[in-house]
């Protein structure tokens, strides 16, 4: 009590323990935010120590420093759970003799009250070795020995971190005075509800301790794990082996998964092949013939055919029955949009849609923040005019790289100088070459093979010389469904486990409150021992729908009852189920209980 503590605060100023001075002034409870049981107190630091007080440089600084000595502790000695002498320095003898006010001893709690450990708090341990404290660590010495557990936890709370942080002085807050110290509010508790309180902390710390060390072990063999079903996957892409890399939360990243998708898909290892088997030169043939009919309809112009790929290893392995060919012997049209003339000051807004590489998304087009011109300057800008069936890549900035296909619901759309069209001679070849744009063999070829002093983007040159794998027609066509495939159930997969977090936090939370606000909590502490008295449990008679429960059948067969013991052991149910059961049961009004059963605690002895 309040009176207990005044009367030992005298008691050790008459020793001449404590030096004397005007006591600091209580603390109004009625004022306090923080709510407490009413038989706490709500006290100042200062009340509650015999001394607060910081240590100091000995004269000479470092130069005194010895290879052994007495430990001088800087901050970096003190951390919560203990006083660590791995980097402690050490002074003579003599010099810690004169140093009498910043000697530390047995039950004093040393807290850093500057720098970037300010609020770190260590117990003196009753065997640790003679000491003293440099200006950055703080000595706290309670007036009764037993506080000091508590007090601890007091200050490392988040309340008592809150004063720490939220008080420091200076113009530059750089750290706590004595006189700030002293006026900290503590909540006291009864010297024996502290030990309750604080051997209660420990078990839970502990308990805390063993989980974090489970949740580093299981981290470590995640990756191991994901790996191996991550190779499993590349070896063999089934739906099966796909669940198992998503069978542990976080094990690997969405977006790799997709990627290694998309490179099966391109290097001909995503699905099987049919007999009788194709080839790609049926197609190249068909390409070809396709060319020379737009060329002689004048719909595109006469270009020369590039130079075919000679397979090398810088290039992945393809099927025997596939081709290598350049993007610009399969395509119709490569070519960047332009700025219309007047620049944003002609975007009207509605019109034709302008698309920029804000708006191409690997997705899809989208048009939340889409531009638009009239339709005089889009038929100006007819070199740039987006038809459906054409693949659309954004070629400069950070997001060069992404790819979108057109679909034929767009209708009339131009492009920026900062995407690019490509318009493939077969309308069919536009799925495989976006997925192949995708997989990380085309966006390697996007991003090492810009130009310009800044490699600010791509031209048209390179983009015409880039290898495309060429399937035949029929494969691609399986290629491309079973990639989609493969990519939803990715993307269902990665939004389960996004839910299956937020209701596993949510669960945390709503566990960490229930226990937070309970009377007592009962995890982990030893109890007096028990044993129940049990009563009879009987059916109530009710027959309503739905009144078939386990324990309600068990019970049907004895009408003079049984007792809880009895029932238990014929339902093979374990300790907790059972209880469950029956509680749900006994709520559902089948079963009763004449005589409520009564915990009696077993004498000691």
């Amino acid at each position: 009590k309040p009176a207990f503590l005044h009367a030992c605060r005298k008691h050790t100023t008459e020793a001449g323990v404590l030096r004397s001075g005007r006591p600091i002034q209580d603390v109004d409870s009625a004022s306090r935010h923080t709510k407490v049981p009413q038989h706490w107190r709500w006290m100042r630091l200062g009340n509650l120590t015999s001394k607060i007080g910081s240590g100091s440089t000995p004269r000479g600084g470092a130069k005194v420093y010895v290879p052994t000595g007495v430990a001088f502790l800087r901050s970096q000695n003190v951390w919560n759970d203990g006083i660590t002498l791995d980097d402690a320095v050490y002074i003579p003898e003599s010099i810690h003799e004169r140093m009498q006010n910043t000697r530390v001893i047995a039950n004093d709690i040393l807290l850093n009250i500057t720098g970037a450990s300010l609020g770190r708090c260590a117990k003196v341990p009753d065997d640790f070795p003679e000491a003293n404290v440099s200006q950055h660590v703080t000595i706290i010495r309670p007036l009764l020995p037993a506080f000091r557990h508590f007090l601890h936890l007091c200050l490392l709370s988040p309340m008592g971190q809150s004063m720490i942080w939220g008080r420091q002085v200076g113009m530059a807050r750089e750290g706590l005075s004595k006189k700030v110290l002293e006026q900290f509010e503590i909540p006291l508790p009864p010297l024996e509800e502290q030990k309750r309180i604080v051997a209660k902390v420990d078990v839970l710390m502990g308990l805390c301790d063993r989980l974090e060390s489970q949740l580093a072990e299981r981290a470590t063999l995640i990756p191991i794990l994901s790996r191996a079903n991550h190779d499993r996957f590349a070896q063999d892409p089934t739906e099966a082996h796909l669940r198992a890399i998503f069978h542990e939360p976080g094990a690997a990243s969405a977006d790799d998964i997709r990627n290694t998708v998309r490179q099966l898909a391109v290097t001909g290892r995503l699905v099987s092949r049919w007999e009788p088997r194709d080839d790609a030169k049926d197609l190249v043939k068909k390409i070809h013939n396709e060319r020379s009919r737009l060329e002689e309809l004048g719909t595109i112009k006469r270009t020369s055919s590039i130079a075919g790929v000679v397979a090398s290893d810088a290039l992945p392995a393809i099927p025997k029955h596939w081709q290598w060919t350049r993007l610009s012997n399969i395509t119709a049209k490569i070519g960047s949009g332009s700025t219309p003339r007047g620049g944003s000051k002609v975007y009207v807004t509605e019109g034709i849609p302008f698309l920029r590489s804000q708006n191409i998304w690997n997705d899809g087009i989208r048009l939340d923040d889409v531009v638009c011109i009239n339709p005089e300057t889009h038929e100006r800008m007819g070199g740039t005019q987006v038809e459906a069936n054409d693949v659309l890549l954004n070629i400069t900035g950070a997001s060069l790289g992404r790819c979108a296909l057109v679909s034929g619901e767009l209708g009339a759309a131009n492009v920026s100088q900062h995407v690019t069209i490509i318009r493939p001679l077969i309308p069919e070849l536009r799925t495989f070459i976006h997925l192949c744009l995708l997989s990380p063999f085309g966006q390697t070829m996007i991003w090492d093979r810009q130009v310009g002093m800044a490699r600010e983007g791509l031209s048209k040159k390179v983009l015409e010389q880039f290898e495309i794998p060429l399937p035949p027609m029929d494969e691609q066509g399986r290629i491309v469904s079973r990639a989609r495939e493969l990519l939803n159930l990715c993307d269902n997969l990665e939004r389960l486990w996004k839910d299956c977090r937020a209701v596993a936090e949510a669960f945390v939370n709503c566990a960490v409150r229930e226990m937070t606000a309970s009377k007592e909590l009962e995890i982990g502490m030893e109890k007096p021992p028990t044993i129940t008295i049990n009563t009879t449990l009987t059916l109530t008679g009710q027959d309503g729908e739905g009144s078939i429960g386990p324990l309600t059948q068990l019970l049907s067969a004895h009408p003079q009852g049984l007792s809880s013991k009895q029932l238990w052991k014929q339902s093979g149910l374990e300790i907790e189920g059972f209880y469950r059961q029956l509680k749900t049961e006994m709520a559902n009004g089948w079963i009763d209980e004449p005589v409520k059963a009564t915990v009696k605690e077993v004498e000691a002895n």
